[in-house]
């Protein structure tokens, strides 16, 4: 038997989705005329808009703990946190200052709409595939060259019970190969909020939704033996 409790996540939900998509429409000529004109600076800041609808128009709370010294992040970096829910990359624009690009799996260009930014802004990569890995990873160095930070998620995959899985080298080698920051980003309850899963099968309600940014990590002077380490004092750190 569903519980009251199922019930009532999955009308939150049902609003949550409903809210994401009309303001996306309302928004989609902004989103679109900014990625053809490559004004990627504004889109980003548009995104900003997104995700204060998106959240405060369902009752997510922002909630940012900086364990850094300065709320400013350093640019370019590479933004490595852990993947619990839809709602990391909703909240991500609350403490990211500055334009940062995201990765994403290869599914999301199938996404009507949505695969606006996969085609003209953020990188989508098959991690089945050694050679389209491989481009994704390129494609994200030029961008840093360009002084463009990323979002990568470690994991690969949104654990469904907030727990850590083992994370994979592609972001580390990144910073170490272009020698910039990687900023630890600590999502500490967002599954509970909006939990991966089945419709009545998983949780979701309203809520204060805690984020903590740690002290960046530099990686000036590293090479490619000192992977292995920063891969892992992330994860410990995360």
């Amino acid at each position: 038997m569903i519980s009251i409790k199922r019930i009532f996540a999955a009308i939150w939900k049902a609003w949550f989705f409903l809210n994401f998509a009309v303001t996306f429409l309302i928004l989609y000529p902004f989103f679109f005329v900014t990625i053809k004109l490559q004004w990627l600076e504004t889109t980003f800041k548009i995104k900003r808009i997104w995700s204060f609808c998106i959240a405060y128009f369902a009752g997510i709370i922002p909630k940012l703990i900086y364990e850094s010294k300065s709320k400013k992040m350093p640019r370019p970096c590479v933004f490595v946190g852990n993947h619990t829910s839809y709602l990391d990359i909703v909240l991500s624009t609350f403490y990211i200052d500055h334009l940062a690009l995201y990765m994403g799996k290869a599914e999301l260009l199938k996404a009507p709409l949505f695969k606006t930014f996969f085609k003209g802004m953020d990188i989508t990569v098959n991690r089945k595939s050694i050679k389209d890995s491989h481009r994704a990873f390129t494609r994200a160095g030029e961008e840093i060259d360009k002084g463009r930070s990323m979002v990568i998620y470690p994991e690969g995959t949104i654990s469904s019970n907030g727990k850590l899985r083992s994370f994979k080298n592609g972001p580390f080698k990144l910073a170490i190969e272009k020698q910039v920051p990687i900023v630890p980003i600590v999502n500490l309850n967002n599954w509970e909020l909006l939990q991966n899963g089945g419709f009545l099968k998983s949780n979701g309600r309203p809520g204060i939704a805690k984020t903590v940014v740690l002290e960046p990590i530099e990686t000036k002077g590293m090479t490619e033996e000192n992977l292995v380490d920063l891969r892992e004092r992330v994860y410990t750190l995360i």
